[in-house]
């Protein structure tokens, strides 16, 4: 059976691999004309769940040896005495075995090492018409090309093409959070190592941290905005213009990260959305991972999600084999519980983790102080319905 994944980030290759073992025929497609490899984008969180993926694709031992090794945070303020706090002490999960935590470009590059050799890859092409009858679907790339599939999944991200032409406009399936987060490099002048440094304004933060083996550092700008801006999510100008309007007048390191934001070459900004269908599956197209129920850039854990979505996809058309709406439903009815806590977790680390008025920053910044002081139990039931415990709260099929 021929399936064509649309995305190679994370989802689509670890669903190519598990269709792979399971003697399907995955095709990913991909519209970026090559891999993101490297040390590229920013840096991610695999909870216990997508770390027991990745340990049945053998990626552990590799996903250790990529860890970005940034383990306390550094609350600064302008003339205020800076507070270090041992991250595993905030989010126990992270000091948990069955965490790490990896630059998006190396878990993208070893996903695509483990699949390479026996997935087809198309980069620089996208999907253009889906046509679909009772034995397949007929696929036009923009390119040109023309294949039939017996499926098509779309694992194409928050802007999901795949969506677009078999559900409707994106406008119907997102929710705006209110929030828009930024990301891009700039040399670690800070001299940072092991350390992420944190600064906190009203409706906006700052976040500074290194990436080891390169001499950069990555800058991620995180704020609130009570209406979704008209600006495209690939216009970058505009995207600059509305970053600099919204940390106008801020101290700390805000203006050199501003001054650097104008010159990176990999400066990405987007809303925090979440995406809500019905169904994330329509005839012989399916969903997943972002495309299909974005909890939330950042504040989501999405690239957990996607990895452990993934899997169960490939094990529930592994166990209907032929029959694609028996596997749509039963992937959707495993995995829907999750999402849903994954989704429900999301706004409130937007809402407790950017602070709305000047005492709620204090407050957050004497929480900061104070809960590593607290018994490990209190911390506990505190912390317990953080993101980190809805995405850990999942257990994979055999």
């Amino acid at each position: 059976m021929d399936v064509l994944i649309s995305g190679a980030s994370v989802a689509g290759p670890v669903l190519a691999y598990w269709l792979h073992r399971r003697g399907f025929r995955p095709v990913v497609v991909e519209r970026t004309p090559e891999l993101r490899v490297g040390l590229g984008g920013h840096a991610v969180d695999l909870f216990a769940p997508a770390m027991a993926v990745a340990d049945r694709m053998g990626l552990v031992p590799a996903l250790r040896e990529a860890d970005t090794r940034t383990g306390t945070l550094v609350l600064e303020r302008d003339g205020r005495r800076a507070t270090e706090v041992r991250l595993d002490t905030l989010v126990p999960a992270l000091g948990a075995d069955r965490h790490v935590e990896v630059m998006r470009g190396d878990l993208t590059t070893l996903l695509h090492r483990a699949t390479r050799d026996d997935v087809e890859y198309v980069f620089g092409d996208s999907v253009a018409t889906l046509a679909e009858d009772t034995s397949g679907v007929d696929v036009t790339f923009e390119s040109g090309t023309r294949r039939r599939f017996a499926l098509v999944v779309g694992a194409d991200g928050l802007h999901s093409r795949i969506r677009e032409l078999a559900f409707g406009p994106e406008r119907r399936f997102t929710r705006y959070l209110g929030g828009y987060l930024a990301v891009f490099s700039l040399p670690n002048y800070r001299g940072l190592e092991g350390r992420t440094l944190l600064y906190n304004g009203v409706n906006r933060m700052a976040v500074l941290y290194p990436v080891h083996r390169t001499g950069q550092a990555r800058a991620v700008l995180l704020f609130r905005r009570a209406q979704e801006t008209a600006a495209h999510h690939r216009d970058r100008e505009a995207q600059l213009r509305l970053v600099r309007e919204e940390y106008a007048g801020e101290g700390w390191e805000v203006p050199r990260l501003l001054r650097e934001m104008t010159g990176a070459d990999d400066f990405y900004l987007d809303s925090i959305s979440q995406v809500h269908l019905p169904s994330w599956s329509k005839g012989r197209v399916t969903l997943v991972g972002d495309a299909g129920y974005s909890p939330g850039p950042a504040v989501g854990g999405g690239t957990t999600l996607a990895m452990v979505a993934a899997y169960v996809l490939a094990h529930s058309l592994a166990s209907a084999p032929g029959e694609h709406a028996a596997a749509f439903a039963d992937y959707e009815a495993r995995i829907g519980d999750y999402v849903r806590r994954c989704r429900e977790a999301a706004p409130r680390a937007l809402r407790n983790g950017v602070p709305r008025s000047a005492a709620q920053r204090a407050v957050s910044e004497a929480s900061l102080r104070l809960l590593p002081r607290l018994p490990g139990w209190l911390s506990g039931r505190l912390l317990s319905r953080g993101v980190s415990a809805a995405l850990s709260s999942f257990t994979l099929p055999d």
